[in-house]
């Protein structure tokens, strides 16, 4: 996949992230985030033929001078006055570059393009060099125009000077805030013709060290002097291989996109164990116990055996429902960040809602309390053999006393009659009550694994659901960011590999480059 490809689909990554946890993430985060996705977007649609590169810095680092030396022009030759209000300067090495300074915002009046004293070489072809206000200007509007362009371009040069380098204005307000972005960084440690050879070094090292301690790794460092003109040429020679690679926009905005979806993980967690299975079946015997499901149950049961009534349910206890409820937030949100855990909130249904679903299902549960089809006849028959039983006993009596006077074998087979009738009887009347015994527990256990299903479906449908979406897409965006975060483009240039210091002298803030000897400037 090419590097635009690559580049677009991780944009649109990062976009579907934003739109997943717009409104659970910090509107600050959102924000940075959403101009990061719309700048790289439009800087893709611009095209990468052009190489935007800005001098930014404070007031008194000579970010003019050096604009003057890398142009090799002044802006008096050409008519135009070092600005003092907050607009940028550019100057383009072509004149197909309006529309992306249009884009940047760049006045009309405030361009130079292809004009006779650029000393045109076809080196520094593509390129587009901005001259920005100074961040740390008095008047408001300067930062804020600073702030505006700084994402917008491809490769940003910070001039610091000897006396100001470690200005926290410089340091908290951005170089600490462009870490990942070091591919797309160069820093110019003008005016050190002011400074004593034997203090180059150590200064050049007390600078690296700011470097790193602000998170950032392998920016070079390059010791200039726009009044000297010296190092320019070495400035010159990474402009121009920048130029030839015509990479460097695509490690711009992959390195803004990386930084966008390192602000996005912030708002994410890094993994959110939960099961829906485990997490239904741990709440359902409260829910059984604010129905009263198991009384209930019980209640059939004792109706079946004993051949009358019919329980109700009542409505569950909405005290007992709100608890539940809670515990189950803050069980499924435990690992995620506060925003994510409003929109959980949000996402399950309210106590009210659980309450009313909860009564349903149990009043839909058939709470049958009928004892066996055959019943009524077996009561029948047993009272039927028990009267003739009792009959027979009493015939037999009165044969065994001779009240009735019949011979054999009357004696001995009343007897007989009367303990098969009485047997049967007892037959009958104890496969009745067996028979509604084991009938009754049967129901009873039906209504309880019938109750227990009918609230496991609930608490799946009203909190299981909407809590497996909100996880879902917490999971999703966790993905698509570390995905929009671990973008590597072509390594020709650009991207992970930085800035093509191979051939300058220069300091790196993880060591030192060795010096090779620079390529002359065109005079």
């Amino acid at each position: 996949m090419t590097d635009d490809a690559t580049l677009r689909a991780r944009t649109d990554e990062l976009a579907e992230a934003l739109s997943l946890g717009a409104t659970r993430i910090e509107r600050t985060t959102a924000a940075r985030v959403q101009q990061a996705v719309q700048g790289v977007r439009e800087r893709l649609a611009l095209g990468v033929d052009h190489t935007v590169v800005a001098l930014a810095g404070g007031t008194g680092s000579g970010k003019s001078s050096l604009f003057n030396q890398i142009a090799r022009l002044t802006f008096a030759d050409v008519g135009i006055k070092r600005p003092t209000t907050a607009r940028v300067t550019a100057c383009s090495w072509d004149d197909g570059a309006q529309a992306l300074l249009d884009w940047v915002g760049v006045d009309r009046e405030r361009r130079i393009v292809q004009a006779d004293e650029l000393d045109l070489d076809g080196e520094l072809t593509g390129l587009v060099l901005l001259d920005l206000p100074d961040h740390d200007s008095i008047e408001p509007k300067h930062r804020e125009v600073v702030d505006r362009v700084l994402p917008l371009v491809d490769l940003l040069v910070w001039v610091v000077d000897p006396q100001k380098y470690a200005d926290d204005a410089l340091h908290s307000g951005y170089l600490r805030e462009s870490v990942g972005m070091e591919a797309s960084m160069l820093v110019l440690l003008n005016q050190i013709d002011t400074v004593p050879a034997g203090r180059r070094d150590e200064l050049a090292a007390d600078l690296d060290r700011l470097l790193v301690e602000d998170g950032l790794q392998g920016v070079p460092v390059i010791a200039v002097s726009a009044r000297t003109g010296e190092g320019v040429a070495q400035v010159h020679e990474v402009l121009t291989e920048v130029c030839e690679r015509q990479t460097v926009a695509a490690g711009r905005a992959a390195g803004e996109l990386s930084a966008a979806a390192r602000l996005l993980l912030s708002q994410v967690s890094a993994d959110v164990p939960w099961d829906l299975g485990r997490a239904v079946e741990r709440e359902v015997p409260a829910l059984v116990d604010a129905t009263g499901l198991d009384a209930v149950a019980g209640q059939v049961g004792a109706a079946v055996r004993n051949g009358y009534g019919r329980p109700e349910f009542t409505r569950p206890d909405r005290d007992a429902v709100t608890l539940l409820r809670a515990r189950w937030l803050t069980r499924a949100g435990a690992a995620l960040p506060a925003g994510w855990q409003r929109s959980l909130a949000e996402s399950v249904a309210p106590a009210d809602a659980l309450c009313n679903a909860t009564d349903e299902a149990m009043r839909s549960l058939a709470l049958d309390v009928a004892g066996p089809r055959w019943a009524r006849a077996a009561r029948r028959t047993g009272w039927v053999l028990g009267a003739l039983g009792v009959a027979a006993l009493v015939f037999a009596v009165l044969v065994a006393t001779g009240a009735v006077g019949l011979g054999a074998p009357w004696p001995w087979l009343s007897w007989v009659v009367a303990g098969v009738l009485l047997v049967g009887c007892a037959g009958v009347w104890g496969a009745l009550i067996g028979t509604r015994r084991r009938l009754a527990r049967r129901r009873a256990e039906g209504v309880a694994a019938d109750g227990r299903s009918a609230l496991a479906g609930v608490l799946a449908d009203l909190l299981g659901a909407p809590t497996q979406t909100v996880l879902t897409e917490h999971t999703r965006v966790r993905v698509l960011a570390q995905s929009a975060r671990d973008i590597a483009v072509d390594a020709r240039g650009g991207g992970r590999d930085g800035l093509p210091t191979g051939q300058v002298q220069a300091w790196s803030s993880t060591g030192a480059i060795p010096a090779v000897p620079a390529k002359p400037s065109a005079t």
